[in-house]
């Protein structure tokens, strides 16, 4: 099934948004659970939107305005932010388009020294310059990712979002961590996350892909946004279902993205569910 919804004007918020997120990926047969995902999260007053950055390189990646603007970096192929609490990015932005995935890049020349697997920007979007695939090896591109989810369901979302762009003029992708809130044996929320290695890098429960598509002829803004759980899923579940309405991701995560997008146009549409 597919439902567009517009943005704009108040949206009304449910309660219970880490348990619910939780439950939800984790008992994935339940069609009826999708609501639980509009949970009500404080959300830390970010001002962020107007930042521009030099031009030239990855200026452009940064169109529709900055999650946040914490600890900015710019790259040869991406813009991203770092969180010193946790020792990996906030966010990381890109921008894919037929041009951005060919050319002569070949990984093997690029230098990763630490397995912590999980790419925020891909390698492969960037195949455009050996410089700008190298960079996606920078450890603050990377978090803790379960091997399982980055081989499997992590990697068809990084792959969609290529095939994308055969049907859009970009595609900007914002990708980070989240930590959400857990329902324990006493029936109240806590937010636990494992940390490893000797700077003690959290390890994130859940990933976001917030996908802002670009159309042709003046037709505005398509936005996808995904929830992942860092834990193995199973094969079978089609990405479709890890389809979020995006004030779940900005509530979550207190980065804004809905108004940074509505300055830069007039049109935007938001698929939930397919």
């Amino acid at each position: 099934m597919r439902r567009w919804c517009r943005i704009g004007g108040t949206l009304l918020l449910g309660a219970g948004l880490g348990a619910a997120v939780s439950h939800l990926l984790s008992s994935r047969g339940a069609e009826g659970e999708r609501a639980g995902l509009l949970g009500r999260v404080p959300v830390p007053n970010v001002q962020a939107s107007e930042l521009t950055v030099n031009p030239g390189g990855s200026g452009a990646v940064m169109k529709y305005g900055f999650p946040s603007l914490s600890n900015i970096k710019t790259r040869e192929s991406y813009v991203t932010s770092y969180d010193p609490r946790t020792r990996t990015a906030s966010w990381v932005i890109e921008r894919l388009n037929p041009a951005s995935l060919s050319g002569p890049s070949d990984r093997k020349y690029c230098d990763f020294k630490e397995d912590n697997r999980g790419h925020m920007a891909a390698a492969a979007n960037h195949k455009w310059s050996q410089k700008a695939m190298e960079d996606t090896f920078y450890l603050s591109n990377v978090a803790p990712q379960n091997p399982h989810l980055n081989q499997n369901s992590w990697n068809n979302l990084e792959k969609l979002c290529r095939s994308l762009t055969k049907h859009y003029l970009n595609v900007y992708v914002c990708t980070g961590p989240l930590y959400l809130p857990r329902q324990e044996a006493d029936g109240k929320l806590y937010v636990r996350y494992q940390v490893i290695g000797q700077n003690h890098v959290a390890v994130p429960t859940h990933f976001f892909k917030v996908l802002i598509l670009e159309q042709g002829g003046g037709k505005g803004v398509e936005l996808r946004s995904y929830v992942l759980p860092n834990e193995p899923i199973d094969e079978k579940i089609p990405l479709e279902r890890f389809l979020v309405p995006i004030e779940t991701i900005e509530r979550a995560s207190g980065l804004l993205f809905v108004s940074n997008i509505m300055k830069r146009t007039s049109s935007l549409q938001a698929i939930t569910d397919r």
